[in-house]
């Protein structure tokens, strides 16, 4: 899976009229600030610096781009939902995650990223509402699996998925940890499949 290993950073950006040409194929990341977003595409991308984690949840406050190639770009969309954050802020990041997933025409897929010990908050539900109402496909992505064992693991996945057919729409969800690795196999597939990669090799064959 070397094509990840390849994301470089290429803009950051306030809104989406800053983004630059809305062409090629995107894949959002989206989550509650103390979720684990940078730390998941840092262990997607095999890059230990490409997003940047803090312990001070709430600083990715801008949409950044990252380049897999001329055409598939990973976006990491600013965290929202954590308490310490201005209102006027907060309001500022919803209004530009609302935008960019109904009027952006290069996503073609949305992660989002929940703490797998606390699925589905308000605000995971209403970014999925946001996505379905799109027509985008989610996974929704249960991320710190490594503080859970097997047993609990398992039952918290099994009532997540149940929780995501109330969507109504194309939500999967799966189990991911930046820590050991858990679902990083199955993270890339779904991720394949929506930038095509899978088609590109059958046609190759």
């Amino acid at each position: 899976m070397s094509h990840y290993n390849q994301a470089r950073f290429s803009i950051s950006a306030p809104d989406i009229t800053h983004l630059g040409p809305d062409e090629g194929i995107e894949i959002a990341f989206a989550g509650r600030s103390n979720a684990g977003k940078s730390s998941a595409l840092n262990k997607l991308t095999r890059q230990k610096n490409l997003a940047r984690t803090s312990k001070t949840p709430g600083r990715t406050q801008l949409i950044n781009v990252f380049s897999l190639d001329e055409d598939r770009r990973l976006v990491d969309l600013p965290g929202y939902g954590y308490a310490q954050v201005p209102l006027e802020i907060k309001k500022k990041w919803q209004k530009s995650l609302g935008e960019y997933l109904q009027k952006r025409n290069s996503i073609k897929g949305l992660v989002v990223l929940m703490d797998i010990r606390h699925p589905f908050k308000d605000l995971d539900q209403e970014l999925i509402y946001w996505a379905v109402a799109a027509d985008l496909p989610v996974l929704a992505l249960l991320t710190k699996a490594d503080k859970l064992k097997s047993g609990k693991r398992k039952s918290q996945l099994l009532m997540a998925k149940e929780a995501a057919m109330a969507f109504c729409g194309d939500v999967s969800v799966e189990v991911f940890s930046s820590t050991n690795g858990i679902g990083l196999d199955k993270l890339q597939q779904k991720l394949d499949s929506w930038y095509g990669y899978e088609i590109k090799k059958k046609s190759e064959i």
